[in-house]
């Protein structure tokens, strides 16, 4: 029996991924490969829908690949690859765009979010029609699952709406693909500020956990995690918001529940406390950049590894994109 496939990716719009993206999406991705066909790239179509430098776009996609890799993604079981790699993504996205009313599109609450943030005049059609390049990303494999979180399902929906309306209008063409719920993973929230959530795009550095974060100051940056006054380790959202994220983050690390933590924890303060969480950081994002530094050191290895998986992925995208073709009724290539 065929595995059922599954498609993701992530934005290369950083120089490390943080603990938020590690925890809620790829340490994930990679247990799926156990049961998955599974293809996952890195989204550089979608990091140029905002103001990119081309060098820092280069850099950080091949950062984004090695981190995936790093954290344990095997290019042997999963198709890891860049988006930009597979030209079929950006085709098929036109045509989907074609099918797609003004309406519609202008729902997507992500870019009345990213419009409002930028201002209107600076948010480009490219962030408009993001949802639509997204369809296209997960139709072009004829995926079965997507991975969702709570943000994208508007999203996946829009795909399934897209799917029927092409295999309604041209013939039985698309997987109508089902959300993949992934493991509510605790909201992990910002150091300094612990009521707002960990993000790169409004949390300060001192508030974010990178995974290619040096040991000396990542350990810093736990230890001066904000707390209270008091001096007890307990799971108090209200009165005691950072200690309760510190625990939700060993907690998440170490697979220990949290009231064994609280227990463990009774009559020692807050020094013990973050040491070991500082410890537990540690103990899972070391050898992640170690790997990841080592893979950036042979730039001409980790091209290779994408390059074959570009490979992989235009095989299947170009065996769809035929069939669509000729069902649209573009005339065939000679």
């Amino acid at each position: 029996m065929a595995r059922p496939r599954v498609l993701s990716g992530i934005q290369p719009t950083a120089d490390s991924f943080h603990l938020g993206n590690y925890l809620g999406a790829v340490r994930q991705w990679v247990a799926l490969q156990e049961t998955h066909d599974v293809f996952y790239f890195v989204a550089d179509l979608h990091a140029i829908t905002v103001q990119t430098e081309p060098a820092v776009l280069r850099r950080r996609t091949r950062v984004a690949a090695a981190q995936l890799l790093a954290a344990g993604l095997d290019p042997e079981r999963s198709t890891v690859f860049v988006q930009s790699h597979v030209r079929e993504h950006s085709e098929l996205a036109w045509i989907l765009i074609c099918l797609t009313g003004m309406g519609e599109a202008a729902r997507m609450t992500q870019f009345k979010d990213k419009s409002a943030k930028f201002g209107e005049n600076a948010a480009s059609v490219g962030l408009f029609t993001y949802p639509i390049l997204q369809a296209a990303d997960v139709l072009i494999y004829q995926a079965d699952q997507v991975p969702v979180g709570a943000d994208q399902k508007q999203h996946l929906e829009l795909t399934r709406d897209l799917a029927q309306r092409f295999n309604h209008r041209f013939g039985d063409t698309f997987t109508l693909p089902e959300p993949y719920i992934l493991k509510e993973v605790e909201k992990i929230t910002d150091l300094q500020e612990p009521t707002a959530k960990m993000s790169k795009s409004s949390s300060s550095p001192a508030g974010i956990i990178d995974v290619l974060e040096q040991p000396g100051p990542l350990r810093k940056k736990v230890m001066r995690a904000v707390t209270d006054t008091g001096s007890e380790v307990l799971f108090d959202e209200d009165n005691k918001p950072g200690i309760a994220n510190l625990l939700r983050i060993q907690s998440a690390l170490t697979a220990t529940p949290i009231p064994e933590l609280v227990a463990r924890y009774e009559g020692q303060g807050y020094g013990t406390f973050k040491k070991d969480v500082a410890e537990a950081v540690l103990d899972t994002f070391t050898p992640i950049r170690e790997r990841t530094e080592k893979l950036l050191s042979d730039e001409k290895e980790l091209d290779r590894i994408l390059a074959i998986g570009a490979e992989r992925a235009t095989a299947v995208a170009r065996q769809t994109m035929a069939e669509v073709r000729d069902r649209i009724g573009f005339l065939p290539t000679q």
